[in-house]
């Protein structure tokens, strides 16, 4: 069960954010996904906005491709980001980038690692994370599986059914101890999919929270036609 105590500036330590905004946006049809228009404004202010917003962040540091540091820059300054303290580019993969901003993010207690392209985290999201992550040392933004998975062979043919009623889909935020995620990204070298795999793979536990079904990762044309929806509070 989650911790439901409110946090406050006192209790915490220093909360340190790294926004992930260098993919390649390969399933996208034209542009960068971070700069996609979404609802009049691009993708990436809204992701930013709710840490800028969360008083119990202090600072913001932003992983940007080479293709659209220089807008993010100009993104920044126009928004009068206070938090956002450095832009910096990526890596190859994202856990490259995600390194890239882990050596030079300032002292602090706690990291909170988020995709750029996940504009629906929330306030109280965020603040229900660093809670438990006070009392657990670490805490995954989860959603509940709704649809059935199944494994499929070489040829297209299912060959089992996972169980779905203890499967989640991991989305971000993620909070880990700054030395912890540091020393994670150091030991592992293999390919991994977020910061959480990373953790675990050192044979440490890590704890889930509730996300949202809206806090989806936008990959795809329909997924920002979707978003475009939600913010426009049409509903799909």
């Amino acid at each position: 069960m989650e911790m439901t105590t409110d946090p406050t500036e006192s209790n915490i330590g220093a909360v340190r954010v790294i926004i992930v905004a260098a993919g390649r946006s390969s399933r996208m049809s034209n542009n960068d996904k971070i700069l996609a228009d979404l609802n009049g404004l691009p993708l990436i202010v809204h992701s930013v906005d709710v840490f800028e917003k969360c008083e119990l962040v202090d600072s913001i540091l932003i992983v940007a491709s080479d293709l659209n540091i220089t807008e993010i820059n100009e993104i920044a300054l126009q928004m009068k980001w206070n938090k956002v303290t450095q832009i910096i580019p990526g890596g190859q993969r994202r856990q490259d980038s995600v390194l890239n901003g882990l050596e030079v993010l300032e002292e602090c207690d706690w990291v909170i690692v988020h995709d750029g392209a996940r504009p629906f985290v929330t306030i109280d999201m965020i603040k229900r994370g660093i809670t438990l992550a006070q009392s657990e040392g670490s805490a995954v933004a989860a959603f509940p599986a709704v649809d059935t998975t199944k494994i499929i062979d070489g040829n297209g043919f299912v060959s089992s059914t996972l169980q779905r009623e203890n499967l989640y889909h991991t989305q971000t935020p993620q909070i880990f101890k700054q030395n912890l995620l540091l020393n994670a990204h150091y030991q592992i070298a293999d390919d991994v999919t977020d910061d959480a795999s990373m953790v675990e793979r050192l044979g440490l536990r890590v704890r889930i929270f509730e996300g949202s079904r809206w806090n989806f990762k936008i990959t795809s044309d329909d997924d920002l036609v979707a978003a475009n929806a939600i913010a426009k509070g049409k509903y799909l």
